[in-house]
């Protein structure tokens, strides 16, 4: 009886994901054509090279370059992430490709922030930062240097951004050459910095998770409601007051932020009167959260001892 459930669940999930990566390949659209490649301000990763694609004398439209680009890294990215990964990031490449062309031939005409380069940089970043962690969180990506960070973030615990902030570092300075003015390198720098500060900032707020202790009679009904839904695992702990010296039980539940508002409402609705503590926690690893990330040691050969 629980299969169809379960199966909906899974159904809803995957939607939730292919709608959150539209969002977000439209933000990092209106970032890249809207503020930045019409103020000669370069991005990094495949953006960034197909924009100085662009600019140089072959004149590649940016739309073309950076898809053929991604069709090679995509391939590569098969056997290590998945087709689960590259299904979806097959799909906001796609997106944001065809976003790309049709915003850029609406938008022809239209040069915002001409003569303030730097809010034109900072407006960008925002915007094509915050579609970067979107789909990274939805287990998707714009492609390109995401790829690479999203295969070393599989293996180890290693911030994202500071990935794609290191990969896209050459690519920026390289622009020089076809801009020949060091004064947009420094633009395309700022947008590099403020790119991966939100990256950071999306992915972590879609990651948080909370801990709960819950201290309550009814606690065995609390726990059941846990288990169902927002179906989290708890653990009952024994306690004693230090004042009344009474045995009690307390509930140590682990759940992801966005579960809180739900535990709240069915612990007001169980007991009012149960006594709640809730507490952000830096991380949380094991089943139904993050994987463990860490270096795996080979065994040394005989040979070797």
């Amino acid at each position: 009886m629980e299969k169809p459930e379960i199966n909906k669940k899974v159904l809803w999930k995957e939607l939730r994901d292919y709608v959150l990566i539209t969002f977000a390949m439209l933000s990092y659209c209106i970032g890249w054509s809207v503020f930045l490649l019409p103020n000669g301000i370069t991005t990094g990763g495949v953006p960034g090279i197909s924009s100085i694609l662009e600019w140089s004398p072959l004149h590649i439209p940016a739309q073309v370059s950076y898809f053929v680009i991604n069709a090679g890294l995509l391939v590569i990215a098969l056997k290590i992430l998945g087709w689960k990964f590259c299904i979806k990031t097959i799909y906001a490449v796609i997106v944001l490709t065809v976003a790309l062309s049709a915003t850029r031939d609406f938008t022809a005409s239209l040069h915002l922030l001409k003569d303030q380069p730097f809010m034109a940089a900072v407006l960008g970043a925002v915007f094509c930062g915050s579609g970067v962690g979107l789909g990274l969180g939805a287990n998707g990506s714009t492609g390109g240097t995401d790829i690479i960070a999203a295969i070393i973030n599989k293996y180890r615990d290693i911030s994202l951004g500071r990935v794609i902030l290191i990969c896209d570092i050459m690519i920026i300075s390289s622009s020089y050459f076809v801009l020949k003015d060091w004064e947009k390198v420094i633009y395309g720098y700022v947008v590099l910095y403020v790119t991966a500060f939100c990256i950071d900032q999306v992915v972590n707020s879609m990651r948080r998770s909370v801990q709960f202790f819950i201290i309550s009679e009814k606690y065995e009904e609390i726990g059941r409601r846990i288990n169902l839904d927002p179906h989290r695992g708890c653990t009952v702990i024994n306690g004693s007051g230090f004042f009344s010296g009474r045995e009690v039980k307390m509930l140590f539940v682990l759940a992801k932020q966005n579960e809180s508002a739900k535990i709240f409402q069915l612990i007001d609705e169980i007991d009012p009167h149960a006594f709640v503590s809730q507490s952000a926690v830096i991380g949380v690893y094991g089943e139904g959260f993050d994987r463990f990330k860490v270096k795996h040691h080979k065994p040394p050969k005989a040979e070797d001892l």
